[in-house]
């Protein structure tokens, strides 16, 4: 990751790489034909690395000045941000709940895009593939164990 090291293309790569993890979460949402897919989860990627790299950033213009700033300070602002977008998608129709995982799986989106901007990148491509096989492999096991059926499941 030599194309990292430069301060000036090391910004545009984090968003990127924050475009492509989130899309490839909302890819499996869009495959199972749920309300937020590859856009939203892009875009939700994109929007929280944005966040923790201008926070990074003021962090370090006034770090020199006496104005103190807690940059961890970010990371609920997304996580609460992002919260009121998953409350969203989550509803109550016939007594079930719907949307409930897709909401999970955009917070933990955003934690991933935060993850890129604090240049945590091995962590956050590790939690992507965590995210991923959670949506994919724990239906197959909620189907095996619990008797399960997609046309059943309408958590989200």
């Amino acid at each position: 990751m030599m194309a990292f090291n430069n301060p000036q293309l090391e910004p545009l790569l984090q968003l990127i790489l924050a475009v492509v993890l989130g899309g490839l979460i909302g890819l499996e949402r869009e495959y199972k034909r749920k309300e937020a897919g590859l856009k939203t989860f892009a875009l939700v990627g994109l929007a929280s690395c944005f966040f923790a790299l201008l926070d990074t950033h003021l962090a370090g213009l006034v770090y020199s000045s006496s104005v103190k700033i807690d940059p961890s300070r970010i990371i609920q602002a997304v996580a609460i941000g992002v919260g009121f977008i998953g409350a969203g998608l989550i509803i109550y129709r016939r007594f079930q709940v719907e949307g409930l995982t897709t909401a999970a799986a955009l917070w933990a989106a955003a934690a991933v895009g935060v993850g890129i901007g604090l240049k945590m990148y091995f962590l956050s491509i590790f939690c992507t593939a965590l995210i991923i096989a959670i949506l994919a492999a724990m239906r197959l096991l909620e189907e095996k164990i619990f008797h399960k059926f997609p046309e059943d499941e309408n958590d989200g």
